[in-house]
């Protein structure tokens, strides 16, 4: 089944100079870019944002870091996106992500680690919702999309 997910390239991917590696894997995958946009993130979507960190000892370092410079927020649209967008990511430490992976390839930090990744496809909603308005999500046709998933895969 299609799914959409929301991916932010960190302030820390956007200072190393790395998004065009990092939009082009997932481009290469086959995922569908349906939204793009740069955003400086504020206090109040972070609150909201990581609402499940907010008694963590790191809350307001991970705040501090995410504010440092702008974002990239996209969002992807595939089969199984979810899902295909977390494994090319790779585990939230660099250190510990397998190689191939863009944390494994770009990271060597459980902080600094280039990229956030929707967890859930019931969060990845959410995600959407809170970064894109519904006129900066785009539905079109890929050229090319008969040759990335056959029509069986796309009913699942």
């Amino acid at each position: 089944m299609l799914e959409k997910t929301l991916v932010i390239i960190k302030p820390c991917g956007l200072q190393r100079e790395i998004l065009g590696e990092v939009i082009t894997r997932f481009e290469r995958k086959g995922l569908r870019l349906a939204g793009l946009k740069m955003l400086r993130l504020t206090h109040e979507i972070l609150d909201v944002h990581y609402a499940h960190l907010v008694d963590k000892p790191f809350f307001a370092r991970i705040k501090e870091s995410m504010m440092a410079s702008p974002v990239v927020l996209m969002c992807l649209e595939g089969v199984e996106a979810v899902a295909v967008v977390r494994m090319m990511t790779g585990v939230t430490n660099g250190r510990n992500a397998a190689s191939g992976t863009i944390r494994g390839d770009f990271s060597m930090s459980n902080q600094e680690n280039i990229i956030h990744a929707s967890d859930s496809a019931d969060n990845a909603i959410l995600e959407i919702e809170r970064f894109f308005g519904k006129n900066e999500i785009f539905d079109y046709q890929k050229i090319n999309s008969c040759f990335v998933n056959n029509s069986e895969e796309l009913l699942i």
